[in-house]
């Protein structure tokens, strides 16, 4: 196999176990002429002494992502002995009709994504390495979890960075156009063939839920709702809910998915949520509760600059159309927006905002997205619950 030698100094984040190998980080590579782009490479410190193994890929800045730290081999045994355990740790968190089943590095599986949407499974593949074993991954998963169907949603633009096409397609089975979940006691209709990310945010789940409480007899306004996650857990105990987001489609599943759970208390906007927040705060309209769920405003480093004024905007308009005593949760889900520099510009927003605003709950991704210590990349939802008095 390739045989890949870090720079000196250079392994100590990797051997704190974090997977990722950089390009820039390597002094040399060595191969045989059997080796091919995507195969298994062993990495090596400067001083010669083994790390671990993992797929390689010379068009990426990542060069190898590693998961073989000890004497396993890379094969079948292999792939079904950590998906198993990856569904066994979901299950015992007593997840069972969505959720995801494998997050990539934090389950030992690099650039692999599985999520579960009640018989069907959904596969994102990140990487060459992945690509390549992506057939024995999918008859790992049918053999293990007998599903009605897998669907491949890798339409994602990271693969442009491993020199891949976006693909998306039935794997396995049969899969419909769209599949009933329950999530929170509530039903949700999910579409995985066209919905965001692999068809629903699983990742707000418990945030979601969390949400009943400051919702209790207060007029809610959801922004960027998406297809009604916040908007249908809110929805149960508030005496209105606005749901507001630039997509038709979205609204047109909130819709239903108040159809399917007997609400009748939500309705939907269509607009840019940011003009929609400054036509309210020209009406002097405000809401009891104010749920700011954006999608990431910025994908890498150098947009944190721009996507922090964005931030703060959407966070002072949500602030100031609070009404006394209510409460705004604003979340990002960009891990370069880290925590300490989110909370920092929400101080920013309170102080320009003329409020008082306490802080009452901090939150993250859900426990079926467990984060690496080692590896900041894993860790990227933050969930802000303010009070604003």
């Amino acid at each position: 196999m390739y045989r890949v030698y870090l720079k000196k100094g250079e392994e100590k984040r990797i051997v704190a176990g974090h997977s990722w190998v950089y390009a820039n980080e390597v002094a040399r590579t060595e191969k045989d002429d059997a080796d091919k782009n995507g195969s298994l490479a062993a990495v090596y410190a400067a001083n010669g002494k083994y790390i671990g193994k993992g797929y390689i890929n010379h068009a990426s800045k990542i060069l190898v992502r590693i998961f073989i730290r000890d004497g396993e081999e890379d094969g079948k045994e292999l792939y079904r002995k950590r998906l198993r355990r990856a569904d066994e740790y979901r299950r015992a968190m007593g997840y069972r009709s969505c959720y995801r089943m494998v997050f990539a590095e934090a389950d030992d599986l690099p650039a692999l994504i599985v999520d579960k949407y009640a018989d069907i499974l959904v596969v994102q593949c990140l990487s060459l390495g992945i690509e390549r074993q992506k057939e024995l991954i999918t008859e790992c998963l049918a053999e293990l979890f007998a599903p009605k169907g897998i669907y491949e949603r890798s339409d994602v633009a990271v693969r442009a960075k491993e020199g891949l096409p976006e693909s998306v397609g039935v794997l396995y089975g049969e899969v419909p156009d769209e599949v009933i979940v329950e999530e929170n006691g509530l039903k949700m209709a999910i579409d995985v063939r066209h919905g965001q990310k692999t068809g629903y945010f699983l990742d707000q789940k418990e945030n979601r839920y969390a949400l009943r409480r400051y919702a209790a007899g207060r007029d809610v306004l959801d922004c960027f709702c998406n297809s009604g996650g916040f908007s249908l857990n809110a929805a149960l105990t508030a005496k209105s809910v606005t749901a507001v987001d630039i997509s038709e489609l979205a609204l047109a599943d909130v819709r239903k998915n108040a159809a399917l759970n007997g609400l009748g208390n939500i309705e939907t906007l269509c607009g840019d949520v940011f003009e929609v927040l400054r036509e309210y705060r020209r009406e002097g309209r405000k809401f009891g509760v104010v749920v700011l769920d954006p999608p990431a405003f910025c994908k890498s480093a150098a947009e944190v600059k721009d996507a922090y004024r964005g931030y703060k905007d959407i966070n002072l308009l949500g602030m100031k159309l609070v009404e006394e005593g209510g409460f705004l949760v604003t979340c990002s889900c960009s891990h370069y927006m880290a925590m300490p520099l989110f909370e920092k510009m929400l101080i920013e927003a309170a102080r320009e905002s003329g409020r008082t605003v306490r802080s009452v709950e901090v939150k993250t991704q859900a426990p079926d997205h467990p984060s690496l210590l080692c590896a900041e990349e894993t860790s990227y939802l933050k969930c802000f619950v303010l009070h604003i008095i």
